[in-house]
């Protein structure tokens, strides 16, 4: 497994105001969701993402980037993940 300097694995989950399940999509449809579901919720707000895909432990921290959002960390259970992202500014 390939871990970027983004990434923090934690021990508890965390609040969230919204979840979107995303397990079976793979790139780029899975950041094309999140980019979606992130535009739902409101500035200060936590989304939880739900995937299956090895390559979101990249993708994923390394798009918060981008976008102006905040990577909170992610939990791996037995078979998937799950992310935390903080909304930080209103999407385009």
């Amino acid at each position: 497994m390939d871990t970027s300097d983004n990434l923090k694995f934690l021990t508890k989950p965390l609040h969230a105001d919204a979840t979107t399940d995303i397990i079976y999509m793979m790139c780029p449809i899975h950041l094309l969701t999140i980019a979606q579901k992130i535009k739902e919720i409101k500035v200060g707000q936590t989304l939880a993402v739900l995937t299956d895909y090895e390559g979101a432990l990249e993708d994923i921290p390394a798009w918060c980037g981008t976008t102006g959002n905040d990577f909170l960390g992610v939990m791996e259970e037995p078979d998937h993940f799950k992310f935390f992202i903080k909304k930080l500014k209103e999407s385009s």
